[in-house]
């Protein structure tokens, strides 16, 4: 299964233990596979650089100068095509759908609620972590 991950989730993740921290150790086991782009990895590190997260990075032991590296590590990069007309009032959704279109991947899966409301995207269903852990087979 191909997965583009929202910036939300891939925080999420990173910081507590809840669906998405499983998404990310599928990915990490190779039991599904991630698919990024540039841009959606230079809104993880820009997201990273803000000052409300540094506290709870360093007491997750995160350094936030190594993890879009280390999510490029696990990650299938794709360079998408700009969409044709903006989807999303935010742009960086559209980088989400934009890299999910390009990849084919299975599931959109983010907590952003202008996302969440479209529900599919060119056939690519948009979900919540739970919700992909439900399509994967396993509940939270």
């Amino acid at each position: 299964m191909q997965l583009v991950l929202d910036t939300n989730v891939i925080l999420s993740g990173l910081l507590w233990h809840d669906a998405p921290h499983e998404i990310l150790d599928r990915v990490g086991s190779g039991a599904v596979s991630l698919i990024s782009s540039p841009a959606l990895l230079a809104e993880l590190a820009d997201v990273l650089g803000r000052a409300k997260f540094s506290a709870i990075l360093a007491r997750a032991g995160l350094l936030r100068e190594h993890l879009p590296d280390e999510m490029r590590r696990f990650a299938e990069m794709v360079i998408p095509a700009p969409l044709p007309a903006p989807v999303c009032r935010d742009p960086a959704d559209d980088e989400v759908l934009a890299a999910a279109f390009a990849a084919q991947v299975d599931l959109i899966v983010s907590g952003d609620a202008d996302l969440l409301d479209l529900r599919e995207y060119q056939g690519i269903r948009i979900v919540t972590a739970a919700e992909a852990l439900r399509f994967m087979g396993s509940q939270p």
